[in-house]
């Protein structure tokens, strides 16, 4: 029983994530850590004419105290009892887990467009996505969800659960603050093509394993959910290249092959059409309730990986 001591809080942090989600009216970690981020960011412009070399002092200095943070106070609280260290990593962990936001933000699209509100299903994807929503009829507002739930699957839970697995709470803020980098300073524009270099190459590298592992997941998932597994592994074999990133299709293409559905596809940003391959077939229409179902296969590779994530912790016996 004492060997499963450190697999705890990643237990407990994700049923407390799935019951309550995130708090919205009190400091966020990953708020603090987008705080940090500007502020390197706009001392970076300021003070450095090298931005590649700045942002690699930015990502460095971010993730040495995301890290260090976490781990310093949780090697005090286990000091003081394990009762005290277990609760706070517990919080931790709930923290660094998005699943019950990403459904709750996602079902309020689903909601809408299902009464027929495009305009109030409009609105409330334009709250999850990065895109411009303003051209999007009610099926692509649909589709939409779907395909953020189905990537956001693996950056907003699956991976933070694995990093958990390989280092406590303290692994799950790393991959964080990562993370967080390359959703405000990862874009291959101009403005971010030289400080952002560095982040967004980083948050490839360590997403690779857990997109492809949630991939599976998801398939492993679909018939226990009386989805098609078989089309998923099919579609995701096909199509997990056909994105610019080499990790998003990953659980995109195998959600899309699960669900008998069509995502991607060309999107405007900023006013400005991105041409894009599609993922999945178009073997039936989109409709609200396959974000429904794509939550549904969001919870199940969840909990998939929360028992790789608790055996790989108790494995390595809580060792950072």
């Amino acid at each position: 029983m004492k060997h499963l001591i450190p697999a705890l809080p990643l237990i407990l942090g994700f049923l407390l994530d799935c019951i309550i989600g995130d708090p919205y009216n009190i400091p966020h970690p990953v708020r603090l850590m987008g705080r940090l981020i500007t502020r390197l960011e706009n001392l970076v412009r300021a003070r450095m004419r090298n931005l590649r070399l700045g942002g690699v002092l930015l990502a460095v200095t971010v993730i040495l105290l995301s890290f260090a943070a976490p781990l310093i106070l949780l090697r005090i609280c286990y000091r003081i009892s394990t009762v005290l260290g277990t609760a706070a990593e517990t919080i931790l962990c709930c923290y660094m887990l998005a699943a019950r936001c990403l459904c709750n933000e996602s079902m309020r699209v689903c909601r809408a467009a299902e009464s027929g509100d495009t305009e109030g299903a409009r609105r409330a994807v334009s709250m999850i996505v990065g895109r411009d929503t303003d051209v999007l009829d009610h099926d692509g507002i649909v589709r939409a969800a779907v395909e953020t739930v189905a990537e956001n699957t693996s950056d907003g839970v699956t991976a933070p659960l694995f990093f958990m697995g390989l280092g406590g709470a303290a692994g799950a803020f790393l991959y964080k603050a990562v993370n967080t980098m390359d959703s405000m300073i990862g874009y291959k524009n101009e403005n971010y093509a030289d400080i952002g270099r560095f982040a967004a190459k980083l948050d490839d590298v360590l997403n690779f394993i857990p997109s492809r592992l949630t991939a599976l997941l998801m398939v492993a998932a679909a018939p226990l959910l009386r989805l098609d597994g078989k089309n998923a592994l099919r579609i995701w074999r096909r199509d997990r290249r056909n994105h610019e990133s080499p990790n998003s299709a990953q659980t995109e293409s195998a959600c899309a092959g699960a669900l008998h559905v069509r995502l991607a596809g060309d999107a405007w940003y900023f006013g400005e059409l991105h041409k894009k391959p599609y993922i999945g077939d178009d073997d039936r229409n989109i409709e609200p309730e396959d974000i429904r179902r794509a939550n549904r296969l969001m919870y199940a590779s969840s909990v998939l990986m929360l028992l790789i994530a608790a055996a790989l912790r108790c494995l390595t016996g809580g060792l950072v």
